[in-house]
């Protein structure tokens, strides 16, 4: 597949890099010398400086001969163009970009993307994805992650294992001997850097995180197991009214009347226009490393609290006095990945990467094959994955046990219609089944060419 990246940030840096290991021909534009430069010293792509929405850079580029343009420059004008020079000179078939302005977005003007006006095929918007993100997390207490697969019915948690943890040392094969009826899958356990696929012999240790397949349904009796018993959250105090305070504020607001939401900012004129955005949600004007300002906000008698302003520094320390005041949990928003291992180690219970969010969504759309879901983890080390079986499948009427999956790849369940199956060695795959899978980065291509609607893949 013929790719070009536009913009060669964090977002499509980490684009190109997984699109490139995956034996994609990508080009990369960006107007900074400096960032062309590493990414041709660090990855096997053309890389051009350049405007990306300029006709005469996109034909160097070859984009006659491209399948997708992705967009996702620090400009949203620019991603605009030249999806739109993309589409009207070039005819690229697919075209995504990234949207941050909620200008753009707002449902009055939702006929601008259309094919008759400016055709853009998939709207990227991180603040969005971002607080989409939070609201997920904050339904699990206790998890650090927790996506959602096979249509809401198969979720897989993240969470780490403290001295609590009831099953810590029990070799994996015993945990449906010890709870038949608990229908999870133990997909990754991850111990320091190392990413371990585990098998039935392999146990768990304090310390490390781990991320499990699990039935809907079963989510409480689960994280129970995991020695994690945390109370929801009722009572939540979010810092910073940007793009993704403010749409979080609003997303809890239309979840639950019964909770009490207070969302603090530093700037005035801000403050003033979320108070006037929002319905129930107290808005107090404030700096949220001001211990007086948290505690008028509650934050003593708060289960969680979310810092999510723009600055990586502001969102850790509020988060930190937060919890030194009497916050029982903190999310907080980190985009420098410099910070991330320290994280834990400070207190902090959730961050979230606003870049590994935005890299997760656009490559879930363009996976060939029936890739229904995906996330990516720690700059493409590795991948959860959501496919369909289809007829042309070799895995359609085999057993697990029989299967020769490519290594580094964990099946952790399987929905067939209204039925959610956590797979054992006899399991047989039917058309249609939706299996949800961990795999390690040198092996998503793999995975992908199973489920490829392609008859040559086989």
């Amino acid at each position: 597949m013929k790719v070009i990246v536009c913009g060669a940030g964090q977002v499509g840096f980490n684009i190109a890099k997984q699109l490139a290991h995956q034996r994609n021909d990508v080009t990369v534009i960006d107007r900074s010398p400096e960032l062309i430069r590493k990414i041709s010293e660090s990855m096997d792509v053309q890389a051009l400086e350049g405007y990306a929405s300029d006709p005469d850079v996109l034909e160097r580029a070859n984009a006659r001969g491209a399948d997708m343009i992705i967009a996702v420059t620090q400009s949203d004008e620019v991603n605009m163009v030249a999806c739109q020079v993309a589409h009207s000179l070039f005819t690229v078939p697919t075209k995504i970009a990234r949207i941050r302005n909620q200008s753009y977005l707002r449902p009055t003007w939702q006929d601008l993307f259309s094919q008759d006006h400016m055709p853009i095929d998939v709207i990227i918007s991180p603040e969005l994805e971002v607080a989409r993100s939070i609201v997920r997390k904050l339904a699990v207490p206790g998890a650090f992650e927790m996506l959602s697969f096979a249509d809401d019915k198969v979720k897989v948690l993240g969470i780490r294992l403290g001295e609590n943890c009831p099953v810590v040392d029990t070799p994996l094969r015993q945990l449906s001997e010890l709870f038949p009826d608990l229908h999870i899958t133990v997909m990754a356990i991850f111990s320091g850097e190392s990413i371990n696929i585990p098998t039935p012999d392999d146990h768990m240790k304090v310390g490390d995180s781990i991320y499990f397949a699990v039935e809907d349904s079963q989510i409480r009796r689960a994280m129970t197991v995991f020695g994690h018993e945390e109370r929801e959250a009722r009572r939540i105090v979010i810092i910073g009214a940007g793009s993704v305070g403010l749409f979080l504020a609003r997303e809890l607001e239309a979840s639950d009347a019964s909770l009490n939401v207070k969302l603090v900012e530093s700037n005035k004129k801000r403050a003033e226009y979320a108070a006037t955005a929002l319905n129930k949600t107290v808005v107090i004007h404030g700096d949220g490393l001001d211990s007086e300002i948290l505690r008028e906000a509650g934050a003593q008698a708060t289960e969680t609290i979310v810092a999510v302003t723009n600055d990586d520094e502001t969102n850790i320390l509020s988060s930190l006095l937060a919890k030194r005041i009497g916050t029982e949990r903190a999310i907080t928003l980190v985009s420098n990945h410099i910070y991330t291992a320290l994280l834990s180690s400070l207190g902090i219970d959730v961050y979230l990467d606003p870049r590994e969010t935005t890299v997760s969504t656009i490559l879930q759309r363009i996976r060939r094959g029936r890739i229904r879901g995906l996330h990516s983890f720690r700059g493409g080390d590795a991948e959860i994955i959501e496919a369909e079986a289809l007829e042309t499948s070799p895995l359609i009427g085999t057993a697990i046990r029989d299967i020769k999956l490519p290594q580094g790849v964990l099946i952790g369940a399987v929905r067939r219609g209204d039925e959610v199956i956590m797979p054992r060695g006899g399991t047989l795959f039917e058309v249609g089944d939706r299996i949800v899978m961990f795999a390690v980065e040198d092996a998503v291509r793999k995975v992908e060419e199973l489920f490829s609607v392609r008859l040559e893949y086989f």
